[in-house]
Formats: structure tokens, C-alpha cells, sequence
């Protein structure tokens, strides 16, 4: 497992949510228990708490700092009844208000390693840039969408509710920041920020997908949630949108009302399957341990192979409908991180466009 790099977190605390308490599991061996949070200038422009709050009782309960223009904000879900935890990542220059990027981690939710600030250099990536970067902590198998009704394994899932309602207007109001926002995501959160993007109606300035399948309610489309959410996560997805003819199924669909996307900046991307550059003994997180590799390219690579054919579909779709966007179909590369850090970086002068941002400067 990737380390964190130094100074990432100076403590650990016990978390209401026990998904934080994997988000800081890796620090503990190479930091002091008992390390104090480095002062942060940044805090002094933070909003006073009590001012921050939202219409249906969601509320900030508590704001830390971690080191360099790193923060941890807490929110208090009043769609889920519970805490979730950001990891936020503030601009390099607060002189004036910044647009805020939210980056959503994967099909664990980023409630086990597999988070942007463990498996990517996004937080040095981002650290000379004048934007927020906001990555929630939760919503395991959960495509980050609002489930129908509770599940006896997931819980309550409102994540549309939180990303789109709760979330923005108070990270707005604490962060002080101008309003514009952009979101990314990879795999199956791939699917979700263009999911969310339709339906913040306006809210997400620009997209960025990475290895995501986009179609969700067409019977190929289905097997892709199911395998996440049911065969890896243990969940129902008759709780989340319905039996398989449930109209939720196509409404949340983002192939079917691809329409909605046009005027956003898109950034999409995938791999093909076929082992890459990144696919080797000496790739990222292999460090030489051929069973790890050998799951990264048989498994790794039929997940990218799959999330292709779907790429591809919305690539055609967003063309007969004549809305651009931006597209990186790697000629190689398996479902992995290494390849979802270039995409990162590859997307940024999309994402910088679409939030006001020079990309060569900002």
C-alpha cells in the first residue's frame, strides 16, 4: 500500500464515521500518535462556523487543519442522519475567491486505500493552483446516487442530495469560495459525476470521467452496477433503483440524457484492457509482487475493457448529438491509478476552462 507523504496528516482521531478511520489507517505508522495539526494561515479565512449551515439542517460541524492548505471538513448529513468526512485541499493563493473541484474517489468511496490523497501525487498536483479541492469520504458501492430505501448491508445512501444540495452551498460558505464548480471521479464514480452533473442542473461547471461506464439501465449496463454494488459490495440494487424495468434505472442514466451534458466542459477517457506502461513489476504499487500484478492485468484489465465498450458508446452518443468534449482513448492501460494520475493531469486544462482558471497559470 502507498504511504502517505510526509506531513499529509499530523494526528490521528477516532472519527464518527468509520470510514475516516481507514482514510487515516496508513498514517499512523509514519507519523507520532500524539503529533499535533501544523498551524495553517489558510484557517483565517475560513467563515465562522455557526454561519454555516443549510436549508433542510445539513451543517459543518467542525473544520481541522492538516498541514499545508489541507483541511478536514466535517458535515453533518441531514438526508443520511450521519457525519462525512472531506478531505479538502485549498488554493494557493485565498487573496480572492476560487472555484472548487470536487474529486470523487472510487467504488470503495474512499473508505478503504484506494483515495486520490494515497494513490496519487493530486495533492502536489494541485498545491500551486487557485482552486478548492473537495473529495468525500464515504459512499461505498454506492454509485453516489440517492438509493430508493435503506439497505440492510449499505445503509442510507442519499449521495445525489449531499453532492448536489447539501455539499456545494456550504463549502461555498465556509471556504468563501465564487460559486463555480467542476467535478471528476474513475471508475464507477465515473459514472456517477456524469449522473450528478445532469442533475445538479447547472451546479457542475465541468466533468471529468476516468474509465467510468455511463450507460446504466440497458442490460449490459445493468451487469456493470450489479457486479459493483451487489457481487463486490454486497449490497441490493433493488434498494437503490428498483426491480430492472424501475423507470429510475433509465433516469439516472447518463448515456440516455447525455443531451443534458452539452454546454458543460467533458473530459472523457479509458483504457482498452491491454497491459500499458504502468502495467509492469515496477509499476505503481506492484513493487515487484507478480500476484498483485498478475490481478492488475487479468482483472484490472477486463474491468478496463468493459468500461471501454462504454466510453466508446458515449463518445458516439455525445457525436450524433453534436456536444464536444474531450477524449483520451490510452491505447493500453488496465483499470488502475496509475493511469487515472495522467488523466488527471491530462483533464486539468479541461476542468481549469470550465472553472474560470488558466491552466498554464493557475
Amino acid at each position: 500500500m502507498k504511504q502517505p507523504k510526509s506531513g499529509s496528516f499530523g494526528r490521528l482521531r477516532v472519527l464518527t464515521a468509520g470510514a475516516a478511520i481507514a482514510l487515516f489507517s496508513t498514517a499512523a505508522s509514519v507519523v507520532p500518535a500524539n503529533a499535533e495539526p501544523v498551524p495553517d494561515p489558510v484557517a483565517e479565512t475560513l467563515q465562522p462556523l455557526e454561519a454555516v449551515t443549510s436549508e433542510n439542517g445539513s451543517k459543518i460541524s467542525r473544520i481541522e487543519n492538516y498541514g499545508e492548505q489541507q483541511l478536514l471538513v466535517y458535515v453533518y448529513s441531514a438526508s443520511m442522519d450521519k457525519e462525512v468526512l472531506l478531505d479538502v485541499w485549498r488554493p494557493a493563493d485565498t487573496s480572492e475567491p476560487r472555484p472548487t473541484l470536487y474529486l470523487l474517489n472510487g467504488a470503495g468511496g474512499g473508505e478503504d486505500s484506494a483515495t486520490w490523497r494515497y494513490r496519487t501525487d493530486a495533492i502536489d498536483f494541485f498545491k500551486d493552483k487557485n482552486l478548492n479541492v473537495v473529495s468525500p469520504v464515504g459512499g461505498r458501492w454506492s454509485y453516489y446516487t440517492d438509493w430508493e430505501q435503506e439497505d440492510p448491508v449499505l445503509g442510507v445512501n442519499k449521495w445525489e442530495t449531499f453532492l448536489t444540495k447539501e455539499v456545494p452551498p456550504l463549502i461555498d460558505a465556509a471556504l468563501g469560495t465564487n460559486g463555480v464548480n467542476a467535478i471528476a471521479g474513475l471508475s464507477s464514480s465515473g459514472t456517477s459525476v456524469l449522473q450528478l452533473a445532469i442533475e445538479g442542473d447547472g451546479l457542475y461547471k465541468g466533468v471529468a470521467a476516468y474509465s467510468g461506464c455511463a450507460q446504466t439501465s440497458d442490460p449490459i449496463g445493468q451487469q456493470f452496477v450489479k457486479i459493483t454494488t451487489e457481487t463486490w459490495g454486497g449490497g441490493d440494487t433493488r434498494n437503490m433503483w428498483g426491480e430492472d424495468d424501475d423507470p429510475t434505472w433509465v433516469e439516472k442514466d447518463p448515456y440516455v440524457h447525455a443531451e443534458e451534458l452539452r454546454g458543460m466542459g467533458l473530459y472523457i477517457s479509458n483504457g482498452n484492457g491491454l497491459p500499458g506502461p504502468y502495467d509492469t513489476l515496477n509499476g505503481p504499487e506492484i513493487d515487484g509482487q507478480v500476484d498483485v500484478l498478475a490481478n492488475q492485468i487479468i482483472v484490472g484489465g477486463v474491468i478496463e475493457a468493459a468500461t471501454n465498450y462504454c466510453t466508446h458508446n458515449l463518445r458516439d452518443r455525445l457525436v450524433e448529438l453534436d456536444i464536444p468534449a474531450t477524449y483520451n482513448f490510452r491505447p493500453s492501460g488496465s483499470h488502475s491509478w496509475g493511469y487515472w494520475q495522467d488523466d488527471l493531469k491530462d483533464s486539468w486544462p479541461v476542468l481549469a476552462k470550465a472553472l474560470g482558471l488558466d491552466a498554464a497559470t493557475e
